[in-house]
């Protein structure tokens, strides 16, 4: 079977909001729900800096009818197609406003055909929960709490053993 694209899942995922209620757009990866923007950034690389300055915005285009607006994100998911660099962990992971607000999921071992998703989410997100439970439900998907170092307050306590 065909390894599914960031691309393909995000589009399928979009279509189980649907099914919620929640506002979806296909030109757009945002799920709109209580008034809030919950949006989706895939990458397969990005510079910390960019990264930071990125995540300090906060800012998401909508598309209705013939007009772009800008409006704030409440939170952001970000899809990583490669492990994204320490540095980057760390940012979200030290600054709480970050972590209440942002959540990392590295999808590499995905992209490489493995059902293996590590994540780093702290937030209080219906969307990115729903997000998890899709992975897990109808991709089948095993999801583990993103290694930092070895800080057992990072991984909630979990024991992170190294995906084979």
């Amino acid at each position: 079977m065909k390894t599914p694209t960031i691309w393909d899942i995000l589009n399928k995922f979009k279509d189980a909001c649907n099914s919620h209620g929640w506002r979806t757009c296909k030109s757009e990866d945002w799920i709109k729900i209580d008034g809030e923007y919950h949006t989706f950034l895939w990458t397969k690389d990005i510079h910390p800096s960019s990264f930071a300055r990125i995540v300090s915005n906060r800012k998401c285009i909508t598309h209705e009818g013939l007009s772009y607006r800008v409006v704030d994100a409440s939170y952001t998911a970000w899809l990583f197609s490669e492990s994204p660099p320490e540095t980057i962990i760390k940012t979200v992971f030290d600054n709480p406003e970050f972590s209440g607000r942002i959540a990392l999921y590295d999808l590499s071992l995905m992209v490489k055909g493995e059902k293996v998703c590590i994540k780093l989410n702290r937030t209080d997100s219906p969307v990115f929960q729903e997000f998890e439970h899709f992975l897990k439900d109808e991709l089948n998907v095993k999801l583990k709490p993103l290694p930092f170092l070895s800080d057992a307050e990072i991984n909630d306590g979990f024991t992170i053993e190294k995906p084979a």
